[in-house]
């Protein structure tokens, strides 16, 4: 009887295991999406694997690198923690002078990280940076709100024709493939980044993100990126976003926090470094 209730427990836990995941409808008949979800990992570093290193900005030691002058006094809470990374064979196809280029922005990543000046994070990297993002989803409408920067960006649902100007967020249009949720991006500019890295794209990008519940708390990310510019072949992401149940998206309006690192030497008497 032991040996029977064993083996009925098996098979039941097996076929939760490989019974595929159906997400509760939102209005429309359409996969819920709604929620605030958010990724935890480390890409917003480096999309790509790579081992813990004691500072973004580095410059040569006695023994090996050491932090840069500029973020010395941050000690651990400026450096870099490790990563499996979330790129697809771990490869990012660059043309070789392009690659040159992406050596060139890690090696003043200080000075050139659109991110540390606060300015719109683009597409996908919105997606994994540290903060929390809200999908709010009906029967005609989708529309995700960033908590940083407050960046926000409304999904077409219908084609509205070629974005008329690039932008920092582009253009989004989605539609559905069964469970998922698949959003072209196109219209970006050239000045965001992937990571701090010094990853980075033209304004030739071409973003195809597929957005899939895989679990009430789960939703499963993919993105993949062409640019012909920059680029020898499109290449892709992976990661899972989580439901966050415990919070709600706050003001995290950063402008403000930068205008002493982009204006103040313009004042008549700049504060002392």
């Amino acid at each position: 009887m032991k040996l029977l209730f064993t083996l009925a427990v098996s098979a039941m836990l097996a076929a939760g295991q490989t019974a595929a995941y159906r997400a509760p409808r939102a209005d429309g008949g359409r996969p819920d999406m709604n929620g605030i979800w958010q990724a935890i990992n480390e890409a917003n570093y480096d999309l790509q694997a790579h081992t813990a290193r004691p500072a973004m900005a580095l410059r040569a030691g006695p023994y090996g690198p050491v932090p840069a002058a500029a973020v010395l006094a941050l000690g651990a809470v400026g450096s870099v923690p490790p990563s499996l990374g979330v790129v697809e064979g771990d490869e990012i196809p660059y043309k070789p002078d392009a690659l040159a280029k992406k050596k060139a922005n890690q090696e003043n990543w200080l000075t050139l990280d659109p991110e540390i000046k606060c300015y719109l994070p683009g597409v996908p990297r919105a997606t994994y940076l540290p903060y929390p993002f809200q999908i709010f989803q009906n029967a005609s409408r989708i529309f995700f709100a960033y908590e940083y920067a407050g960046a926000v960006r409304d999904i077409y649902l219908k084609d509205p024709g070629p974005a008329p100007v690039d932008s920092w967020m582009g253009q989004s249009v989605g539609h559905w493939e069964g469970e998922t949720l698949v959003v072209d991006v196109t219209g970006m500019n050239d000045q965001t980044w992937f990571d701090r890295s010094g990853n980075f794209h033209s304004d030739a990008v071409h973003v195809v993100e597929r957005y899939t519940r895989t679990s009430p708390d789960v939703i499963s990310y993919e993105a993949t990126i062409e640019d012909p510019k920059v680029f020898t072949r499109p290449w892709k992401i992976r990661m899972p976003l989580y439901r966050r149940q415990d919070t709600q998206i706050l003001d995290f309006k950063c402008p403000e926090f930068v205008e002493e690192l982009l204006y103040g030497p313009l004042r008549k008497k700049p504060l002392a470094k």
